[in-house]
């Protein structure tokens, strides 16, 4: 049963009919797919356009390792990984890999892999439309309102402007967790294999798949416990997912040394991390945070939708919308704490106020999941689940806040950088420092909002209401975007491009290319990037045997500018702004 038909079935009931109700006319049969394809067009031209200013990446190193990885892949040279063994995914180099096959200069490149990742990362508007009309039991109209609502959160767009795999893991988790809903209301081998092979492809993109494969492997086994998944099915299920186990690690085993890892090995880290009261503390501190940014950034509706999964979990039996809610709960707090306990591993690392990119694939559904309450849940249960929500942002703000005061008066401020939260930046002004109490604030007048809009009457009254508040929040979310754009976008992009480029001085193939560890970091990257026939290696003060090109740091008058002649370069040019010029051995 739908949250809808159980609204129907309680008292002051608002929203919309059953979602099976008469069919519509033949014209509007034909209107919603030319919306749903026209829709996704523009989300996919709006996010090209939002990256119009990064000519070369600019979340480094996180990109830098991809791009490397898919060139290779594409049979080209090699370069460095900052993951490791055990972490090492190549799900999303394989699919950007095409745009290297072309042997087109990196900027060209570069706009082809933005160009896959926004008309991926776009899917998420019908993706969203199919879970509002199946899960939730929107009507047409409100379901392809609250798609647009979800394939605009910055949560999920912002990440089609970067070479990373969340520009994915959003729609393939929308794409999961509905699959899930088809499993567990027609059980049978052909949805299965589906579910289990969207399972296998979240694993096969990221590390946070193993957190996915682990929610289903436990639907699959209480599916199986009731007796609801025969052994056809059951192969059916866990098939797929071994499949991209095993795929994944053939991809590794292909690439070999190509590409050279510089993330730390998995040790003990994690554990002895979280065994001390200290450590333990920071993780359920830091799951907390990340929970109450997904009820900030989604304005509150992720609160009420926590509150209705958790009402369904403590119901006995249940229907598929509530299995679905219980899987995606329990995969969203799986993942908080996984990434934080990996994270608080990493030996050296300053821990983080907040670092939300772990959960922002959740932000599209649980922003769904609240739409689909506000449209068809009783005014009464509504309140209930709203006042929940109102003291976890009120609760979650008030306890942040003293954390980063107690962390500052310990002389250990907690990391806040330009890809903790980017929204989160946007939306409460925090560019120089987190404001939870404002983060709290928004969340908290968008919940009461929410809750006044739905005591009017008549209900066609809180329709047109509910109406006019999507559309606010689909202009919200665009503004924000714009925001992180200019204020984010633009200007990393542009401090991380050199100028002149590695053509404008005349550095062709087939010479041998080395760069300088002196250059700075982002610049030795993109510099690199450019350099698409050999692998550019990297050296502290002498230039590795056979070098024919240097990248080294130019600050001259500095003590650590790098002077070529001494080992037979000539400069050819650079930018002593930048600090970065090119030599050519005589």
């Amino acid at each position: 049963m739908t949250i809808e038909a159980e609204a129907a079935r309680a008292e002051n009931a608002g929203g919309s009919a059953d979602p099976d109700g008469p069919t519509p006319p033949g014209r509007r049969r034909l209107l919603l797919p030319l919306l749903l394809v026209g829709g996704w067009l523009l989300a996919t031209a709006w996010r090209i356009w939002l990256a119009r200013h990064a000519l070369m990446p600019f979340a480094h190193t996180d990109e830098d390792s991809y791009l490397n990885t898919a060139r290779a892949l594409a049979g080209g040279p090699g370069g460095f990984s900052s993951e490791n063994e055990t972490l090492r995914r190549i799900g999303y180099p394989l699919l950007i890999a095409p745009a290297f096959l072309l042997d087109r200069d990196f900027v060209d490149t570069y706009l082809l892999v933005r160009v896959i990742n926004a008309a991926l990362n776009a899917t998420v508007l019908p993706l969203a439309y199919l879970l509002g009309r199946r899960l939730l039991g929107l009507r047409p109209g409100p379901a392809l309102a609250a798609a647009a609502g979800a394939a605009t959160l910055p949560a999920v767009a912002f990440h089609a402007t970067v070479a990373m795999t969340d520009a994915v893991l959003g729609p393939l988790l929308l794409a999961w967790l509905l699959a899930v809903h088809r499993l567990v209301e027609r059980p049978g081998p052909v949805t299965a294999a589906v579910c289990g092979a969207l399972a296998g492809a979240c694993h096969l993109v990221h590390s946070r798949g193993v957190v996915i494969v682990a929610g289903y492997a436990l639907l699959v086994l209480a599916l199986v416990v009731r007796r609801r998944l025969g052994p056809a099915a059951l192969s059916a299920a866990v098939l797929p997912v071994l499949a991209a186990a095993l795929g994944n690690e053939a991809g590794v085993r292909l690439l070999g040394e190509t590409v050279h890892l510089l993330g730390d090995p998995a040790d003990g880290n994690a554990v002895r991390a979280v065994t001390s009261a200290r450590g333990l503390s920071q993780v359920l501190a830091s799951v907390g945070t990340q929970v109450w940014y997904l009820m900030v950034v989604t304005f509150g509706l992720a609160g009420l939708a926590g509150a209705e999964a958790v009402t369904r979990l403590c119901r006995r039996g249940g229907d598929a919308v509530s299995w679905t809610f219980g899987v995606a709960l329990l995969t969203t707090v799986g993942v908080a704490v996984g990434a934080e306990v990996v994270l608080a591993g990493v030996p050296d690392r300053v821990p983080d106020a907040i670092y939300a990119r772990y959960v922002q694939m959740f932000a599209p559904f649980w922003l769904l999941a609240g739409i689909g309450l506000l449209f068809g849940t009783a005014y009464r249960p509504l309140l209930r689940r709203a006042g929940v929500t109102v003291l976890l942002l009120a609760a979650g703000g008030v306890l942040i806040h003293v954390r980063l005061a107690q962390a500052v008066a310990q002389d250990a401020p907690l990391r806040w950088g330009a890809f903790s939260a980017p929204d989160l930046m946007a939306l409460t002004g925090g560019w120089r420092q987190m404001r939870p109490l404002v983060g709290s604030a928004i969340g908290v007048a968008a919940c009461l909002l929410f809750v006044l809009m739905l005591a009017t009457r008549p209900r066609r009254a809180r329709t047109s209401l509910l109406a006019i508040v999507l559309t606010a929040l689909i202009v919200v979310n665009v503004a924000t975007m714009q925001v992180v754009a200019q204020r984010l976008i633009r200007p990393l992009a542009l401090a991380g491009t050199p100028t002149p480029s590695v053509t404008e001085l005349g550095i062709r193939p087939p010479e041998r290319v080395a760069a300088s560890t002196g250059v700075p970091y982002q610049l030795r990257f993109n510099l690199s990037h450019q350099v698409t026939w050999t692998e550019v290696r990297w050296f502290g003060d002498r230039p590795p045997a056979g070098t024919e090109v240097v990248l080294a740091r130019w600050a001259p008058g500095e003590p650590d500018d790098w002077d070529g002649t001494r080992y037979g370069f000539v400069l050819v040019g650079g930018d002593p702004e930048l600090k970065w010029a090119g030599w050519r051995r005589r």
